[in-house]
């Protein structure tokens, strides 16, 4: 053993590390936005020594989760009126740490990218006004991503669930005086709310019905048939409902693009790595219960496999680098997604670990090349290749491994999911296929229109992040990070090379499953021909996009104009912006909300005002004619109380 046995303690400070830093920042250093940087790079870099720790105690293990202690939080007896109305469960809410070998591997790709997001955005957010801030939001995000990770509790994942919504929200509306940027925020936030409705529901459900909130037990009873399928698939539904929006999976896929309003490091942290990993680790982490579910492991797959295809398709049509790359991680997800559902734990997870650094690298390289250029779109640039060699030689790499090029890690986890579907589902099979010469095809696309040609002249930079003159290399601050990245880009995927046995990763992932869970798993070993194929198909899409966008042996305006009606419908994202915006808001829920308020307005509000008026009209005249002087009419009101009274006492009597 390298290191003796993490304590509870460390595992904590992991997550306490970045809280610690958000409250520095927030309480001393912000008006010292430069240690505000400092701080939280060294709160997140020994988090990520301590989570080194974690993984290496771990492995030593033999995957085997770490036993730590449990604290209660919460704890509301069946004495409770609420509860008994509810059918009598008692709540408890205990605190406990969970660490095996998904939640370490886990652990470590968010503090390594994280920590080299922070290093770089120390040059790419250099003038910028809000730096301070800047660095406050991402301590937060970081804390609640760690914390989505440490707990075995379903509702404390739902807890840390909700505030990586929040934290997202604060970075994509980073820069609030964009108006672009704040409806950016706010479409994010709305969109993954709608699925984390159906998340909520699915733990609802679950305690009413299983009286806990505790994964391990809960895995127990789905496998045991201590739950009925109902339940199993409906629970099953509710979390890929959350999965659906935070992992931006069709339909709730709409807001990943817009988030790109944000800063790059942004980009780079939270929807290549880190966020939108979150619905695919909720799958993973609940795997043993969607495995009880053909329903709920069917609809995984079908919904990754066409949000893969769907995605791809975008990306091929779209000039701003960013939101090339956005739609290339929605696809990248749907594939995880894709994988999952065809029983292929290992293999989405490993595509997970591989995908988390070659795309934060290629979001890093597009902030470098807005950096040297002032712009996103890939209509003004070209020619970068000479002027910025370790962007360019980085960004190739990057765009080699998504592409699923031999021997980079992109290769070795793409062809464990293909040879996993292979194995489950045909129909889906040829659908993966197809999005390899996509993802290919659109890679190299941004290679060759950023990279290669003439330079067209880039555009006046925003927010400070600017060039100067002709276009030049990053600061080695911006730099290093996506050299550092470029390493596990490359070689990662030597960490579960297949064979006849489980490697590295896939015996620590196995060792995070129950064991008839871990049985029931699908192995697909090394498939030569598969492999050929995927492979050829890539290199089939990298000389498409080299014969159309360098030796222009068919122009891509001509192609454009072709195919122009298809080119316009794919270029306007289907026009699914159009049908949540303007049917689904403006014209459905916000005509609804519109009418309805002014129907309660005008019927209850005003009702109730001009009901009360007129009964307090009414009652005045009736008293008027009471006391209206009469000896007649206050002896006949007298008797009427007389008789009313004697009636009710012999009632009273009878009693």
């Amino acid at each position: 053993m390298l290191l003796p046995v993490v304590p509870e303690g460390v595992v904590w400070a992991i997550l306490l590390l970045p809280v610690a830093s958000l409250l520095i920042i927030g309480f001393v250093t912000k008006p010292y936005p430069r240690l505000s940087g400092y701080v939280t790079i060294a709160a997140i870099g020994t988090a990520f020594l301590l989570s080194l720790w974690v993984l290496d105690s771990i492995i030593e293990s033999d995957g085997h989760r770490l036993a730590f202690s449990s604290y209660e939080w919460v704890k509301v007896h069946t004495d409770n009126p609420v509860l008994q109305r509810l059918g009598g469960q008692s709540l408890e809410v205990r605190l406990a740490l969970n660490i095996d070998g998904l939640s370490a591997v886990m652990l470590v790709v968010v503090t390594s990218v994280s920590l080299l997001v922070q290093v770089y955005s120390q040059g790419y957010m250099e003038h910028d006004g809000g730096y301070s801030r800047y660095f406050a939001w991402m301590s937060l995000f970081t804390a609640a991503m760690l914390g989505l990770l440490l707990f075995d509790s379903i509702l404390m994942i739902y807890v840390f669930w909700e505030l990586v919504g929040l934290g997202s929200y604060l970075l994509i509306g980073f820069w609030f005086h964009k108006p672009s940027a704040a409806d950016a925020a706010k479409k994010a936030f709305l969109t993954t709310r709608l699925g984390d409705i159906g998340f909520l529901l699915a733990i609802l459900l679950v305690w009413t019905k299983a009286g806990t909130f505790d994964i391990p037990v809960l895995q127990e009873m789905a496998h045991s048939g201590a739950l009925s399928d109902t339940v199993i698939t409906l629970f099953a539904l509710g979390l890929f409902a959350g999965a659906v929006g935070k992992s931006a999976q069709f339909p709730l896929h709409v807001w990943l693009p817009d988030a790109m309003e944000g800063p790059t490091p942004v980009s780079a942290l939270i929807h290549a790595a880190t966020m939108v990993a979150a619905g695919v680790y909720l799958v993973a982490r609940m795997f043993p219960v969607f495995q009880a579910s053909d329903v709920a492991m069917t609809t995984v797959a079908y919904i990754g496999g066409f949000t893969a295809i769907f995605a791809a398709s975008m990306g091929i049509v779209m000039t701003d680098i960013k939101r090339v790359l956005a739609y290339s991680t929605i696809s990248q997800l749907g594939y995880m997604m894709l994988a999952l559902g065809a029983g292929g734990y290992v293999a989405a997870i490993f595509h997970l670990f591989t995908h988390a650094y070659f795309k934060a690298m290629l979001f890093l390289g597009s902030g470098s090349v807005n950096h040297a250029t002032g712009t996103f779109d890939m209509r003004k640039m070209g020619g970068l290749r000479r002027s910025m060699p370790i962007t360019w030689a980085t960004f190739l790499i990057g765009s080699l491994s998504l592409a699923g090029v031999f021997p980079l890690a992109g290769f070795w986890s793409k062809d464990e999911i293909l040879g996993t579907v292979w194995h489950d589902d045909k129909l889906l099979f040829f659908v993966a296929m197809a999005v390899v010469f996509m993802t290919a095809f659109y890679s190299f696309r941004a290679v060759f229109m950023t990279f290669e040609g003439e330079y067209r002249g880039g555009e006046a930079p925003e927010h400070g992040n600017a060039h100067h003159g002709t276009p030049h290399e990053s600061p080695w601050v911006m730099a290093a990070p996506l050299l550092v990245l470029a390493v596990p880009a490359a070689l990662a995927g030597f960490t579960n090379v297949p064979n006849d046995s489980l490697q590295a990763l896939g015996h620590l992932l196995h060792g995070s499953l129950p064991e008839e869970s871990a049985h029931a798993l699908h192995h697909a070993g090394f498939n030569a021909v598969i492999a050929a194929a995927s492979t050829a198909l890539a290199l089939a899409g990298i000389a498409l996009a080299w014969a159309i966008y360098v030796r222009r042996v068919v122009p891509a305006d001509d192609l454009q104009r072709t195919f122009g009606p298809v080119h316009t419908l794919v270029a306007r994202k289907y026009y699914m912006d159009e049908l949540y915006e303007d049917v689904v808001v403006r014209r459905g829920l916000y005509a609804f909300a519109t009418r309805a308020g002014q129907w309660f307005d005008t019927n209850v509000v005003d009702g109730a005002v001009n009901g009360a008026g007129a009964l307090t009209r009414r009652a005045g005249d009736t008293l008027r004619w009471v006391q209206s002087g009469s000896v007649q009419a206050y002896g006949t009101v007298g008797f009427a109380g007389l008789v009313i009274a004697s009636l009710l006492m012999l009632l009273l009597v009878e009693r």
